[in-house]
């Protein structure tokens, strides 16, 4: 059953990145992609990673959303017509998503127990993640100790990218209030 909903959630992901590149309606990009981010926060919950789900949901589709509703919001709503045709970004996604997909070929199974993360990270954090922090969760204990530089810069730049969206919107309020006068 796991199986099936992965298969559909990743073709979901397909169908929304054709409909994102299609599109010229600048609008309709910005929902596809919120859409693309649920979708994306959905297989994070299929593979069980609930914490990268909740970032996914609340980042991606969220806080990004906003941010690119209002840039369009100051912006043209419709994307020009390229001078170009589409063969050439064609050929380079294509032959980047086969240097992808031939990368993968030398990673171990999905969840086996001999992949290294298995083998040496994770037995070394569940066993030293109380004793080193004296967090009682895992989860808590590598990414507010372990990782807490990480953390610190990624939610930096969560706050200085809302800073300055909050300082354009400003900016273009003042400036029409100046027009009216």
């Amino acid at each position: 059953m796991e199986l099936y909903v992965n298969m559909i959630l990743l073709t979901l992901l397909a169908a929304v990145t054709v409909a994102i590149v299609v599109q010229r309606n600048l609008f309709a990009v910005v929902v596809l992609t919120g859409a693309y981010s649920f979708l994306m926060a959905s297989v994070m919950i299929a593979l069980d990673a609930v914490d990268v789900a909740m970032t996914e949901a609340s980042v991606g589709a969220g806080v990004s959303t906003v941010f690119l509703l209002a840039t369009l919001y100051l912006t043209k709503s419709q994307e020009l017509l390229p001078r170009q045709g589409p063969t050439i970004p064609i050929v380079v996604s294509l032959l980047l998503g086969g240097v992808l997909v031939y990368g993968t070929f030398g990673l171990p199974a999905f969840g086996s127990p001999e992949a290294p993360v298995q083998t040496h990270v994770g037995p070394t954090y569940l066993a030293n993640s109380i004793p080193d922090t004296t967090v009682p969760n895992v989860v808590t204990a590598v990414l507010a100790s372990y990782r807490s530089f990480d953390t610190l810069g990624e939610t930096t730049v969560v706050f200085t990218a809302a800073i300055g969206v909050l300082l354009l919107l400003r900016s273009r309020k003042r400036a029409s209030r100046g027009d009216r006068s």
